[in-house]
């Protein structure tokens, strides 16, 4: 246990000096592209007065180390942009406030999260069923038509671009057929009848590409993990078939299985912008892609950040159970 624990340290560590290395990336990268947040937010005709109050109320006309360091305040202890009754608050964790919306930037993100994680958590599940289901029926049946089958899917959901699939099923089901909604998305407080039917497309879009890769990756794994010797000793005490394979195989397998849902899971959550774009649904990708359009960097820098964030956090977990399952790795 305390190597675990002594794991688990190390790796938050780890990840708090990569989060202030990248946020301070992604800070100078934003604000070092030549278009001004104070100028599009100045209005027109913006004179030089007005563009210098814009800025000094935007907390702009200071270094960008200053600003830099003013957002990691923000971050932990909230901004007060401007000064007197025209004052605007953004209270902790303030990852930057958008002038052209006019709300906080983490507000903004609160408010579209629930729309992408609905998408990614459900489709997360069925990539999950479906690729490993299919990978370890084509290991068993090695060189078989269902071994056939399964490889042919894959390769179908590996060649095939989501928005096109995206369509593709819009045109099929949403259409031809009749059968689901093509756009648009219900809250689960409203209805979840209603919100798990608006998600079904988009939830099977994105199983059939991202299943695709856990096919083949699970395939290969319980390939590998048949042959090894323990394998072969537990056949012959006499362990049924389905115990192996479950038991001794798969539970071996799944070290690499686990370490890549981790990290496409993380990235997901940070936003499915084609598929949001495409299904029209209002979460992180299509803030995202808004935001890129009006040049909006604090939402930009903001959702970037918070999707890096999703990412790492991602890793780390799937870091610490990667050593809950082999503790080769904790000790390493």
């Amino acid at each position: 246990m305390p190597g675990i624990v002594w794991f688990v340290v190390r790796r938050l560590f780890a990840t708090v000096l990569v989060m202030l290395a990248l946020s301070l990336a992604v800070y100078l990268i934003f604000y070092a592209i030549p278009a001004d947040p104070a100028h599009l937010s100045c209005g027109k005709p913006c004179t030089p007065d007005r563009l210098e109050q814009a800025r000094h109320f935007m907390q702009l006309d200071q270094s960008t180390i200053q600003q830099y360091l003013n957002f990691l305040r923000g971050i932990f202890a909230g901004r007060t942009f401007g000064d007197g009754p025209a004052a605007v608050r953004c209270e902790a964790p303030c990852f930057g406030y958008s002038f052209p919306l006019g709300r906080p930037v983490t507000t903004l993100i609160a408010d579209r999260l629930p729309v992408t994680a609905s998408i990614a958590l459900g489709a997360a599940v069925l990539w999950l069923l479906i690729g490993v289901s299919l990978g370890v029926i084509a290991a068993l049946n090695r060189g078989r038509l269902l071994d056939r089958l399964s490889v042919g899917v894959a390769l179908i959901g590996v060649s095939t671009p989501s928005f096109l699939l995206g369509l593709l099923a819009i045109l099929a089901f949403g259409f031809w057929l009749n059968m689901v909604p093509v756009n648009g998305y219900v809250p689960f407080t409203e209805s979840p009848v209603d919100w798990a039917w608006h998600l079904v497309t988009p939830w099977l879009v994105l199983a059939v590409l991202q299943a695709a890769s856990y096919i083949r990756l699970t395939r290969a794994q319980m390939l590998e993990e048949l042959n090894l010797d323990h394998i072969t000793t537990a056949r012959a005490k006499g362990a049924g078939e389905a115990r192996v394979v479950v038991t001794h195989g798969l539970r071996g397998a799944l070290v690499p299985i686990v370490t890549l849902f981790g990290l496409d899971l993380g990235g997901l959550l940070g936003g499915a912008i084609l598929t949001e774009k495409v299904f029209s649904m209002q979460g992180l990708g299509e803030l995202l892609i808004s935001a890129v359009g009006q040049l909006d960097v604090a939402v930009v820098v903001g959702v970037t950040l918070f999707s890096a964030f999703l990412i790492i956090l991602a890793n780390l977990v799937v870091d610490i159970v990667h050593g809950a399952l082999d503790p080769r790795v904790s000790h390493g």
